[in-house]
This record gives structure tokens, sequence and C-alpha cells, in this order.
């Protein structure tokens, strides 16, 4: 009786026992990176410089075995609102695409983490970056529970100013909180604008005793590829090795670390890379130049994080804050050059007067062991590396290999401050979340997790039932994986275990029909 008294009080205050520190609905910080793949941070096996990442999951938790949506604005979307992208109506892009579910920004029936947090547990709340969740104005920030925003509505921008991208003459966005503002090429660069912004938002709230969420999107490294010179001529040079040995450079790092299963395969090379040596010099210098802009924006962002973890030291709330840091999907096979849709710049790479991407080769090094790439449902389009930090709470240098998804973090951090998810909000029915909250995990508790997770995108699908994962690409026919075994896909199982591949598709299509998932081939025809 005493300690279920003991327990209604701590309920009824509004403040959990974790471990043996007690906590009050600590502050929450999200910081998600743009394009990046699941090989790219140090800590997951690169050789990019990310110390203050890297120092996030010595001290706290890395899950190996978390997964995004597979593409910016559907992931985005189950970030914020806890739901499968279909089900808060963006699941595609932002454009409508004919029927509300793919109509292209946030519904009514869901909530973002900024309006629950906000109006059912008086948080501060601040989004600094890529927003990419909607154009309508009800989808924008400012009327989705923040209260301080500086955010970028597109899926990309030159990093030094705000011009036109794309010859369909759509503008660039850039909203301050309510109003549209104009990057010009005497802004900062783009990433340090964000960092800047977060870092002043959290310095306007010191005094207040509030809790805050702040959630940080870097729109790095996503294409154009552009970074300060100072950031490029540390990396320069240090690529010309090629894309075979860096693969495997990184595989072995991803072993040693026990990141990855010893007998896990490195996924082949994709095909249409080429074979490094069969390069002439003068190639070789251009892919070099090409990885070390990338580098340098990953670079970059890493000390963005740095300065704001600095931020909440000199400000004495790192204590009661819990830091979560993911990427929205793999590496990007997108080619810029290539792509009638996009302005074309052909001056010094990595400056404002470039546009260009990193392309496939380099993208198979960033989802290292993994195949294929942003947009697609195998691993090396949805795998994230995931990071929890807090202190004193989570323990340090702790790993957890459980599947779990972005429709996980909205109920983490619900639970974390206390607040339960409602039926309604602001007289609008809600959709019931999908995702389960990892409180567990970051106790280092059992987690009973997920049945099976799913995954659509424009055509490429896919679930995880277990260990048994059943993928395929759009008009191709299903592959089925057993993960233990082959997380890195190279062994085809389908046509081994037919039964297994009938009973995985049918529980997909329930999911499917129940989010409201439409053929591809239909909506481009329409």
């Amino acid at each position: 009786m005493k300690h279920l008294l003991l327990l209604i009080l701590c309920l009824l205050s509004g403040s959990i026992t974790f471990a043996q520190k007690q906590i009050t609905k600590p502050n929450i910080v999200i910081i998600l990176a743009d394009d990046m793949g699941f090989a790219d941070l140090g800590c997951f096996g690169s050789e990019i410089h990310t110390p203050n990442i890297d120092k996030l999951a010595r001290e706290g938790l890395k899950m190996t075995q978390f997964y995004n949506a597979g593409r910016c604005c559907p992931s985005r979307t189950s970030l914020l609102t806890g739901l499968y992208p279909h089900q808060a109506g963006v699941g595609d892009m932002v454009k409508y695409k004919g029927s509300p579910v793919y109509q292209g920004y946030l519904n009514e029936h869901c909530a973002t983490i900024a309006e629950l947090l906000k109006t059912k547990a008086g948080y501060n709340t601040i989004v600094s970056g890529k927003w990419h969740v909607g154009l309508q104005p009800s989808a924008l920030a400012f009327n989705r529970g923040f209260d301080r925003s500086f955010i970028m509505l597109n899926n990309g921008s030159s990093y030094f100013n705000s011009a036109p991208l794309y010859n369909d003459g759509s503008k660039i966005t850039f909203m301050l909180n309510d109003r549209e503002i104009t990057r010009n090429d005497t802004s900062k660069y783009l990433t340090q604008a964000i960092t800047d912004f977060a870092i002043q938002s959290l310095e306007q709230i010191k005094t207040d005793k509030s809790p805050f969420f702040l959630y940080v999107a870097y729109n790095a490294p996503h294409w154009p590829i552009q970074a300060l010179p100072e950031d490029i001529a540390r990396y320069k040079g240090k690529y010309l090795k090629g894309w075979d040995k860096l693969r495997k450079q990184r595989y072995e790092k991803l072993l040693a670390s026990g990141i990855i299963k010893k007998y896990w395969k490195l996924s082949d090379r994709d095909s249409r890379a080429s074979d490094w040596d069969s390069l002439s010099p003068e190639e070789k210098d251009k892919w070099d130049t090409r990885m070390a802009i990338y580098a340098a924006m990953i670079d970059r962002m890493d000390a963005g994080v740095g300065e704001i973890m600095n931020k909440l030291k000199q400000l004495g709330k790192d204590k009661n804050t819990i830091v979560l840091f993911a990427s929205d999907n793999g590496g990007s096979a997108d080619e810029v050059k290539s792509l009638a849709t996009v302005i074309q710049k052909n001056g010094t790479p990595g400056s404002v007067n470039s546009i260009d991407s990193y392309e496939i080769p380099w993208a198979n090094v960033s989802n290292t062991p993994f195949r294929l790439f942003k947009r697609n449902t195998h691993e090396g389009g949805i795998a994230t590396p995931f990071i929890a930090w807090f202190p004193g709470i989570i323990k340090a240098g702790s790993t957890n290999t459980q599947p779990a998804h972005f429709i996980d973090i909205m109920p983490t951090c619900l639970d974390l401050a206390g607040v339960s998810y409602p039926q309604e909000l602001k007289n609008r029915k809600l959709t019931p979340l999908e995702g389960f909250s990892l409180k567990n995990v970051l106790l280092s508790k059992a987690w009973n997790g997920h049945d099976a997770i799913f995954w659509e995108h424009e055509g490429s699908r896919a679930i995880r039932k277990g260990n048994w994962k059943l993928v395929a690409e759009i008009d191709r026919p299903w592959e089925l994986y057993d993960l233990d075994a082959d997380r890195s896909e190279t062994n085809n199982l389908a046509a081994k275990y037919p039964d297994k591949v009938k009973a995985l598709e049918a529980e997909y299509l329930q999911w499917a029909q129940k989010v409201g998932v439409v053929d591809w081939n239909k909506i481009k025809s329409l």
C-alpha cells in the first residue's frame, strides 16, 4: 500500500524516478540529420570527424536497429506525430497526389510532439531547420505547437542563400515564426544559422522554469553539396583511396565496434558504381572532391551539435535534458547533375556557384554495409544511426539491438514528460499512436517492442516481423531475408520459404489497407 501511494503521488506531481535519480519533466532535444547514411558518423564506423556526436554515443545509448521512413517528408512526419506517414496525410511528399492520405501536409487528425508538450505539460517549444511536412498554413510550425521557429519549408536549398533551386519557378521559403524571410549571399552558412537560432532561443528562455522541447532539423548533408572552404580543405585528398577501400574500412570498424554482427556480409558494391581503379586521375580527383565536401558538411553539423551541448551546460540545463539523434533516411543516390528540374550551376565545387551531389558510389559508402539508398525500403534506405543521451539516466556506452522506428519517438517524449496521448486536441479527433515508448530501452530494461514494422514509399514496400523482412521495390517481386543472419540482405530466401512470403505479404496488405496506401502506378497516372 505504501509503494502504491508513493507511485500515485509521483504520477500526480508529474515526476518520474529513473534509476536512482528523480526528474521532473525533462528538457527534450531531438537532432535530425538529412540524407546521412548509417555509417557516416565516427561512432558508426566513419572516418569523418564527429567528436561531439561520438561523445553523445559514448556517454549514452546506441540503437543499432532503429528505422526511419525512407525519405525526408515521411520520416519527419512519423517523428513528429508517432504515426505512419500515410495516417498523418504525408504518404509521399508535399504535393497533393489525389487522396487525403497523399495530401502532402499534416492533417487535422494528428498532433505534433510540440503541440502536446506545450498544451499538456507547459513546455517551451522551439524548432530550427528543415520542416518539410507541408506548405499549407495549418501545417506550419507556428500553427503546430512551436513557440519559436526558424524553418525551411522545402526539401533543399543553397547553403548560402535562398535563391531558386528548381526550374519550375518555385521559390525556396524560409520562415521566422509566422513571416517569410530571405537569405542572401551575406547570410550565415545554413548549418550555422540553424545552430545559432537554436542557441539564441535557449538563451531567450534561460530564466524560465518551464521545461523545453527543442527540435533541431539540420539540412546537412542533403544536396546541393556545399561547404565552407576551410572545412573542405580538411578532407580534400583523403578520399583518393576510393569507395571500394573505404567501404571495407567502414565495414571493419562496424564489426570491431559490435554494431554489426560478424556474419553479416558487406554487400557488393552497387553495380552502377565503377571500379575505383578503372578511373582516370582526373575522375578520381573529381570524386575525391565530392566526398570531401560531403564530409565537411557532416563535420560542420557535428560542430553545431557541440555548440548546442555547450549552451545547455552553460545554462545549467544539461543535467535534466535528454538528447536524441538520428538521420531521416539513408545516403542519397540522387544525381543532381542529370536532373532537368534543377537549375544547374558549375562553379567551384562546394561553393554557392555549384549545384552537385555525391551520387551512387559515395552513397553506397554512407550506407555500409547495406544495399540501396534513400527512397528504398531495403536497409540502406531505412536504417538510421540512433543515439540517446541522458546523463545519470542512460547507462554510458550501452547498446540496444531491438528494432524500433521513428513512430516511437513521440510516445517516448510524452512518456518522459508524464503526458498521455489524448483522443482529441482542440476539437480534432486524433488517430491513435502507432509507436511505443522507449523509456524501458533508455533504462536498459526489458522492452516488448513491435510485433511488426511497416514501410511504403512510392511503391517501395516492406514489413519486418521479428527477424524476418519482406521487401520489394516498385514493380518488383518480393524478397525475403532473415535479418538475424543477413541484415545486409545478400541472401534472398523467397523461393525457399514461399509460405513465409505469403504470410508476411498478407500482413503487409492488411496494414496497407488500414493506413490507406494507394498503388503508386495509379498515383503516377493522375
